[in-house]
């Protein structure tokens, strides 16, 4: 169809925009592929190359996540790579935006042209992780893009997805009593590559790197990320980690990926609404009712 053909040739220009340097093509790349111009986009770029690095930034409110992306970001800058922040935000109830206090903490690189910083709204997507992230991740790597941070909401259990699309997975966490137990109950040891007890010059850090080191078995790193120190030991570390990936990991994390998505369209069934009702109507019980809900696929 002539609409069809029109869009297509639309992202084309803004794909050859993109690559020649346009921020602002980039930009709109990133809103189609977070709305209906996602299959448009990938079809353009074609498929992925394994050659962008992912690296996921978790952690609970408050652990100074930006602060450490922001130093990150700084450190890679200065090895002469390119590189992309995805922040991922909670939704806003109000307008369907993505909060952008990410963006504005990282106010440092704005000028920077190998720096792009994008917040992106989870829509109720379920994991903490937009569902238009690993598009996403595929056009910055068709942007030439080094290195990409997948920054996340920092709300608890839901922070698990991360690992689905990075490797490694970052954990900040903050110094304090109980810290460590705390984030072993929201399952962010489970995911964790690396932990990092940010802010490490306040009282109780070396306790709590202690605790970590009992309840995990990955390196724990200390930062100060707001005066950048540790953060070289942590891009090390991090580089190391990343020279560790196998076929098995990356096959590991395409199956996170595919069940959320699988998950998060299934939650949007047009009649999934219906199978509810009969199962309150006592004329379905739930497992009839889940093998119907999957049965076209």
């Amino acid at each position: 169809m002539p609409e069809d053909r029109s869009r297509r040739e639309r992202v084309d220009e803004l794909l050859a925009a993109a690559r020649g340097g346009s921020a602002r093509a980039a930009g709109r790349l990133l809103t189609q592929v977070e709305g209906t111009g996602r299959d448009l986009v990938l079809e353009a770029i074609g498929p992925a190359t394994d050659t962008i690095a992912v690296v996921g930034v978790t952690g609970p409110p408050g652990a100074g996540k930006s602060t450490t992306v922001t130093a990150l970001v700084a450190a890679y800058r200065g090895l002469g790579k390119r590189v992309a922040v995805l922040a991922v935000d909670p939704t806003s109830p109000y307008s369907g935006g993505a909060l952008l206090g990410d963006r504005i903490r990282m106010t440092q690189h704005i000028d920077d042209p190998d720096v792009l910083i994008r917040s992106m709204a989870t829509r109720g997507h379920l994991g903490g992780l937009t569902s238009a992230v690993p598009a996403a991740i595929r056009l910055l790597e068709a942007l030439s893009y080094d290195i990409v941070f997948v920054e996340t909401v920092g709300v608890g259990q839901s922070e698990v997805e991360v690992s689905a699309v990075a490797d490694p997975t970052v954990v900040v966490l903050n110094p304090g009593a109980g810290d460590a137990v705390q984030a072993a109950k929201a399952g962010l040891l489970e995911v964790a590559d690396l932990l990092v007890v940010n802010k490490a010059d306040r009282d109780g850090a070396a306790q709590t790197v202690r605790d970590l080191r009992m309840e995990s078995s990955v390196p724990v790193l200390t930062t100060v990320a707001a005066r950048g120190e540790g953060i070289d030991e942590l891009v090390a570390a991090i580089d190391g980690h990343s020279g560790d990936d196998d076929p098995t990991r990356r096959a590991a994390r395409l199956r996170g990926q595919i069940l959320s998505l699988a998950m998060t369209r299934l939650r949007a069934h047009p009649g999934l609404n219906g199978l509810i009702d009969e199962v309150a109507d006592g004329g379905l019980d739930v497992y009839t009712a889940a093998d119907k809900l999957i049965a076209p696929f």
